[in-house]
């Protein structure tokens, strides 16, 4: 092993502490640091250890309570709703609290609103940009990690 102080090759190199930095130092350069009693690690300690320190959440389902969507054609229903009321994108913007940039990217559909300004659009144009998920059943009648394949999918929607 190789001293980090000195460079030199020596069987027996111990941890020490020089200036607040941990090195591998040979019986001759220890007089430039103090010695770091060194810890028996066996896996099972590390394990325990760790699993002590390490809390893992409980698995939930992200999609669960999600039971709407934003409808498909969203960025031409919030422009002509703008239209029909007569304002224009600076006035719908100062009206909810957006950007005109932000706004004109909206209705250009080169920007998903957020569910929150979605929902302001909804109340500001008196339109509704949001639909009903549809449940898709699976053939053993469980979640969608329980065995609905592509092709179970694709006859669910020909029906």
């Amino acid at each position: 092993m190789q001293c980090e102080l000195c460079g030199d090759e020596y069987s027996k190199c111990r941890p020490a502490e020089v200036d607040g930095v941990r090195m591998m130092l040979c019986s001759g350069c220890m007089k430039h640091g103090h010695v770091i009693k060194e810890i028996n690690i066996t896996p099972t300690n590390v394990q325990k250890s760790l699993l002590t320190r390490i809390r893992r959440p409980k698995e939930k389902d992200v999609y669960e309570g999600m039971d709407r969507e934003l409808v498909s054609d969203w960025n031409n229903l919030i422009k002509n709703a703008r239209r029909k009321k007569g304002i224009s994108r600076e006035q719908l913007g100062f009206n909810i609290g957006e950007r005109t940039v932000t706004i004109a990217k909206i209705e250009n559909g080169d920007l998903r609103p957020s569910d929150k300004v979605a929902m302001k659009l909804e109340k500001e144009l008196s339109i509704s940009l949001f639909e009903e998920v549809k449940k898709i059943p699976s053939k053993s009648g469980g979640s969608l990690s329980s065995g609905l394949t592509l092709g179970d999918f694709i006859k669910t929607e020909e029906k």
